[in-house]
């Protein structure tokens, strides 16, 4: 059975205890590094030389995630300082380890060893990349060239913690009045922070509406006001832009000068040398194909908004802007199919969206998620899930749930590794944990929180990571969970979404938040039917995004960031807003940089994953989902990064991937 108990007690964080106990890590890491470097080359073996390694990389792992972790969730300023000073802190050393001479010297000395030659083909992947991590870090070229890749590879970690945090420690918003709110319903407005005014404009009560996702998405999509959605708009294309541009310019310059010092054209080329597309042209290659064949639907996209558009305001001549779209692909729901995300998110209450997503995956995966009852986590809003397996009851890892915005917290969504799965040496599995951080409304007095069905895509998104990282059973750290090739790691969980559209299963655990009726089948079948609505539109975007960032990673040191966001936004299909800089708030160009076309790419595999679940069905009948989904855990969740992606992919589908299930998914 699972512990039913905390595995780290987050209460009893200080910034004293944890700067103690990182720096006790770091000096762990350091002796285990020593008794490998002073290893005879006549007495070296594979569990000597290069398995210490994965202790290495499991005791930094457990230091980021007990303490350094906390920079996204602490709740108290001084203790979420000290862990932006640790997540500094641990990626410095650890990006040290790997320029270390004396230890590549013994790694190389031991690739020469005729043990090598019958290692496993998970311990020869292990070495062949870590031989790879030293030859990309300039053992290939002179000591000098290899010092300065150093000093910019470290310069790279406090420019990513400070950029990152700009983002999420900032605070803009609008104080409007009640109303400057037409159209957003009264649950929304309820929610809002409120404060008195007595001024020269009179007096009343003005609401506060944030960029937290929460109050910034329902806004665009429902406020009838354009002139503040453009207002709104425009605040969130200038998140954090007069300290991040400087920050963003100073990282692409950075990186350009290690790409290239090592040999490489770009960073793109640097950068995407590991992942499946292996060169940033087989990228550009993908995303430009996939814009020709997105463009003829987001044309109709743009005239079926901008009819819209015209009718509501009653000018012929209307155009649609970027501020818009949004807010027009909601009036085409309601209007054209009868859907209203508000009202049907009254269908997805948090709680029980939660025990439904459960059953969908403890099914597929045969497993139970069995929650603690004293977390002692970082926040009393967090909660505590251990999981079992369904079949034996033996321990599989646990997650923790922090899904509701507050000050200074992560702003966006995804899910964390706080311990990774491996095997100790004394043959037994260390599980992985992790952590799910999310920004949806919080439940209130009497109010508890409803999801829009865009947020449960979300919620069953997130949670795929979650399964990837704690059902992982790789034997080491290095390999578990979602540490695969980057533009596959999106692909699990974007097969995981799929869920979120099938009528019997969400027949299973949609209530209505009074009647407690179930999803209504014609109102899920008006929203199949709508679920392309300014699809197109959509993934132009996206296609822009994953443009922009290999533009500012391609070749040439320096770039402005402003005249590539303006060259490159007519992708998007509108014109470009002058005086606003999306990039200095687009926290994926550092940690997703020269990656973000991943999630394009990796949901062409994601969808054939799904596909694979129907196949199932057709061949299983009702059991086609429990077949499928034990043969996904053990060819995916529990391999991690064992082998490379499409191998993955190939052993899961039993045959070769195929892009038709992606095109249909997108409405082409």
């Amino acid at each position: 059975m699972g512990r039913m108990t905390s595995p780290f007690d987050y209460t009893a964080v200080t910034p004293d205890s944890a700067r103690e106990a990182v720096a006790a890590a770091e000096e762990r890491a350091t002796a285990i590094i020593e008794t490998v470097v002073a290893v005879p080359a006549a007495e070296q073996t594979f569990a000597n030389t290069v398995l210490p390694l994965d202790e290495v990389r499991a005791t930094l792992a457990l230091a980021s995630g007990r303490y350094g972790f906390l920079s996204n969730v602490a709740p108290d300023d001084a203790l979420r300082d000290e862990a932006h000073e640790i997540d500094r802190r641990i990626a410095t050393y650890t990006t040290s380890i790997a320029f270390r001479d004396d230890l590549f010297a013994a790694l190389t000395d031991y690739a020469a060893q005729p043990e090598v030659a019958t290692l496993g083909p998970i311990e020869r992947r292990y070495l062949d990349h870590v031989l790879r991590d030293f030859r990309r870090n300039g053992f290939a070229v002179g000591a000098a060239a290899r010092a300065r890749v150093q000093a910019l590879k470290e310069r790279l970690v406090t420019l990513g913690v400070d950029f990152r945090r700009n983002i999420d420690e900032a605070d803009e918003a609008l104080w409007l009045e009640r109303e400057d709110l037409v159209g957003l319903p009264a649950s929304y407005i309820e929610r809002l922070q409120q404060r008195q005014f007595d001024d020269a404009t009179g007096s009343g009560t003005r609401y506060r509406v944030s960029l937290a996702y929460p109050e910034l998405y329902p806004f665009m999509d429902f406020a009838e006001r354009e002139d503040l959605r453009r207002e709104l708009f425009t605040l969130n294309q200038n998140k954090a832009a007069e300290v991040n541009l400087p920050l963003l310019e100073e990282a692409i310059a950075t990186r350009d000068e290690i790409a290239t010092t090592l040999g490489y054209v770009s960073w793109a080329h640097y950068a995407i040398e590991t992942r499946m597309a292996q060169t940033p042209e087989t990228a550009v290659e993908f995303l430009r194909d996939l814009e020709a064949r997105v463009r003829a639907k987001a044309d109709l996209d743009i005239a079926a908004l901008t009819a819209s558009k015209r009718t509501h305001t009653g000018d012929p001549d209307a155009r649609l802007e970027i501020w818009d779209w949004r807010y027009y692909q909601q009036r085409v729901l309601r209007e054209r199919y009868e859907v209203d995300s508000f009202a049907v998110a009254e269908y997805f209450p948090l709680d029980a969206t939660l025990d439904g997503m459960f059953a969908v995956y403890q099914r597929l995966v045969g497993a139970r998620f069995v929650e603690v009852p004293e977390p002692r986590a970082w926040h009393p809003d967090v909660r505590l899930f251990d999981v079992e397996d369904d079949a034996i009851g033996a321990h599989l890892g646990a997650f923790y749930l922090d899904l509701h915005p507050r000050p200074d917290k992560y702003g966006h969504a995804a899910a964390f590794t706080l311990r990774p799965g491996r095997e100790l040496p004394d043959g037994t599995y260390e599980t992985g944990i992790s952590a799910m951080v999310t920004n949806f409304t919080k439940p209130g007095p009497g109010t508890p929180s409803l999801l829009r069905h865009s947020e449960v895509v979300t919620l069953f998104h997130e949670f795929g990571h979650i399964l990837h990282q704690v059902m992982t059973r790789a034997p080491y750290a290095r390999f578990a969970g979602t540490s695969v090739q980057r533009d596959f790691v999106e692909a699990p969980s974007q097969m995981l979404q799929h869920w979120v559209w099938d009528a019997e299963v969400l027949a299973g655990f949609t209530h209505h938040v009074t009647t407690g009726a179930p999803l209504p089948a014609d109102l899920l079948a008006r929203m199949i039917a709508a679920k392309h609505v300014a699809s197109g539109l959509h993934y132009l975007r996206q296609l822009f995004f994953a443009r922009l960032d290999l533009a500012y990673h391609g070749e040439g040191r320096t770039k402005d960031t402003d005249a590539i966001a303006r060259e490159l936004h007519a992708i998007t299909g509108f014109p470009f807003v002058e005086g606003t800089h999306f990039q200095a708030g687009f926290g994926h160009l550092f940690g997703y940089d020269a990656g973000y076309y991943g999630y394009l790419w990796s949901q062409v595999y994601g969808d054939d994953m799904a596909a694979r679940f129907a196949e199932g069905r057709a061949v299983e009948g009702g059991a086609g989902d429990e077949v499928v989904g034990r043969r996904y855990r053990e060819t995916i969740l529990e391999a991690g990064g064992t082998r490379d992606g499409a191998d993955l992919l190939r052993d899961f589908l039993g045959r070769e991937p195929g892009m038709e299930p992606f095109l249909r998914e997108i409405g082409l």
